[in-house]
């Protein structure tokens, strides 16, 4: 598969932009029109040909844009990339895992020759080559964690299994929605799930653990999540807040359409086979509402989840001081007419709707 990488940035003069093909498999999150509360784990085996869901890791036309970012957060805040000592083995385990599924799945794009312990490693669009000892730290240029995640759109943090619960001990972590790595390492599960508002109440994590507990080698899960952002910025890290919020001030009625985004995170989860580590990978999608009404069916559903959203949520998903706004553009493009489940497009020809006079 060929790959225009497109050059633009995700901070500055925001070039980001997502071509028809880019916009088409946009995982747009929302299944109904009405927000529920769920786990909505499904198996993360090969999707359709042409979604994100195809390989187990996606690369798209924003890989090498993403993995520039990802430089410049390090750049400025290496606490961004840390593990605990004890993560050793699977920082090799997730090695291992991304560069087999990368060379296997995108073979024009990445290879893996392995003789033994002695591996060899190409990324050719990054222009990457390293000969290295595989379980030996000092043959690659920094620790396995940060070497390979340097290289992977979407961030990861490894979750160790120890007294009946997980424990986020290890990540890369540069395009996170509004909390911190530094903050939260070394918290167990219900610890960093402590701010996500109704969820609780509703027994969501308690089923959501259980559930990862008993996660098997070789059956890997996902699910989607998804709030607002303004501007296609990746890095919403708790420590960029006095940056990106600003930036909530910025939106208009003229300029809405282009500047006001959805964002939404492939979350994939799988077990490493020598630590018993989960890695749990948290890729983010950034698409303007003006590219997503030209599919009526996801203007017309994103108008209705935000309008009937519950006011606990409002903060959570980055609505707050501009929901009104959000709306009143979103309600030109809400013809009233039903949606069908699923997230898919109704029609692939169907043509975008207008706004109303």
């Amino acid at each position: 598969m060929t790959i225009a990488f497109n050059d633009e940035s995700f901070r500055g003069d925001y070039t980001f932009r997502n071509s028809a093909q880019a916009i088409r498999r946009f995982p747009f999150p929302l299944t109904g029109d009405a927000f529920t509360y769920s786990m909505n784990l499904e198996p993360h085996g090969r999707g359709a040909r042409g979604t994100v869901f195809e390989n187990r890791f996606d690369v798209d036309e924003h890989y090498v844009a993403e993995t520039r970012e990802r430089a410049l957060v390090l750049g400025e805040d290496p606490l961004r990339c840390q593990s605990l000592p004890h993560m050793a083995l699977a920082e090799w385990d997730l090695l291992e895992h991304l560069m087999t599924a990368l060379a296997e799945d995108h073979p024009s794009l990445f290879s893996l020759e392995c003789d033994g312990n002695r591996w060899h490693w190409r990324n050719r669009p990054l222009g990457i080559e390293q000969a290295f000892t595989f379980l030996d730290d000092t043959t690659l240029p920094c620790p396995p964690l940060e070497y390979i995640t340097r290289q992977v759109q979407g961030d990861f943090c490894l979750l160790d299994q120890r007294d009946n619960t997980l424990w986020l001990d290890a990540g890369m972590v540069t395009s996170q929605s509004d909390w911190s790595l530094d903050f939260n390492l070394g918290m167990d599960f219900m610890e960093f799930h402590g701010p996500v508002p109704m969820a609780h109440e509703s027994g969501v994590f308690d089923r959501a653990l259980k559930f990862l507990l008993a996660l098997r080698q070789g059956a890997p899960v996902r699910r989607l999540n998804w709030s607002m952002t303004v501007n296609p910025r990746l890095d919403l890290s708790s420590e960029a807040y006095p940056e990106w919020a600003a930036e909530k001030r910025t939106l208009t009625p003229e300029n809405i359409g282009r500047k006001q985004h959805l964002r939404v995170e492939l979350q994939t989860l799988f077990r490493l086979p020598r630590s018993n580590a989960i890695a749990f990978q948290i890729r983010c999608y950034l698409c303007s509402f003006a590219d997503i009404v030209t599919v009526p069916k996801w203007g017309r559903r994103l108008h209705r989840v935000l309008r009937d959203l519950p006011e606990e949520l409002t903060e959570y998903k980055g609505l707050t001081g501009n929901r009104t706004l959000l709306l009143d553009y979103l309600a030109q493009f809400d013809d009233g007419l039903p949606t069908s489940p699923g997230i898919a497009p109704e029609i692939e020809s169907e043509p975008p709707l207008q706004p109303r006079p």
